[in-house]
């Protein structure tokens, strides 16, 4: 007790509010069109999927999913659309997605050249992965804290703080693709004289393929798991459906909804297994 009272305390609370202050203050035209920009595209892809009547997008997703993974999985993604739009979750269901779609091309835009950097240089390697696992072991509600300020409530931050914690995924799978190329496969590119970005191109990263499949496969649970924590933030989608659910002490209206997150989870999972799967075969 004496050294609780005597001793300060390390202003950590203090200086994370300061630099946010200090960041936002100085940075918010940057925050501003960023979130203009951002939020135009999340309702334009949204007004454009519910434009399409649910029986007519419905069987194209499930023809998309045939051609990409097969029809078993085409199969299982007509009939859990159907269900969805069956519980009157439809245009949750599009929110969402949407919500994913744009989460994870984001999030593979950022982690696929920095899992390159990791794998290629061992100074990168050695900075980023401490990044990663502090990343990783973070709570995922504490996302939610700095995205407010700079974006505010809504759609936007819900992205960003979503992009913050699938990311990791993305970059150390890449890595990991990159790394495990043969040795002799490597070899055998730099006695045909291949440059390093040759080499990249043309051999490591058509090899990693799989590997960043399902890096990409894991970024989107990820990005999934963070669906009801971003509705409270204001989010929408099938997390809203969760969180009113929860506020109005309605279970059978928050089973339905989570129930609906299962099924585009179990779709968007079985797509890119399956894409994964194919590739790695084309490798071999």
């Amino acid at each position: 007790m004496m050294f609780a009272t005597t001793v300060p305390k390390f202003p950590l609370a203090h200086i994370v509010d300061v630099a946010l202050d200090w960041t936002t203050s100085h940075f918010a035209f940057i925050t501003k069109a960023l979130s203009h920009g951002l939020s135009a595209v999340i309702d334009a892809i949204v007004s454009g999927l519910l434009f399409v009547p649910p029986w007519l997008l419905i069987p194209a997703i499930a023809a998309l999913g045939w051609w990409a993974a097969g029809r078993r999985v085409a199969i299982g993604t007509l009939v859990g659309l159907l269900f969805l739009w069956d519980l009157r979750l439809w245009e949750p269901t599009v929110q969402t997605f949407t919500l994913v779609l744009i989460s994870t091309l984001i999030a593979v835009a950022i982690g696929l050249p920095l899992g390159i950097a990791a794998a290629l240089n061992k100074r990168t390697n050695r900075i980023v992965m401490p990044v990663l696992d502090f990343m990783q072991t973070m709570p995922a509600f504490v996302y939610l804290i700095p995205a407010i300020p700079f974006f505010g409530l809504g759609a936007v931050s819900a992205a960003v703080a979503t992009v913050i914690f699938s990311t990791p995924p993305a970059i150390r799978l890449t890595a990991l693709g990159i790394r495990q190329v043969p040795a002799d496969l490597i070899e055998a590119a730099d006695a045909f004289g291949s440059t390093r970005w040759q080499k990249l191109f043309k051999v490591q990263l058509p090899m990693a393929v799989p590997t960043i499949m399902a890096g990409v496969n894991q970024t989107i649970m990820l990005a999934l798991s963070m669906v009801v924590i971003a509705a409270m933030i204001g989010a929408g989608g099938l997390g809203g459906e969760v969180w009113k659910a929860i506020q109005r002490l309605e279970p059978g209206k928050g089973f339905e909804s989570g129930i609906a997150i299962v099924v585009l989870a179990m779709i968007l999972d079985r797509i890119t297994q399956r894409i994964g799967r194919r590739n790695d075969a084309k490798s071999h």
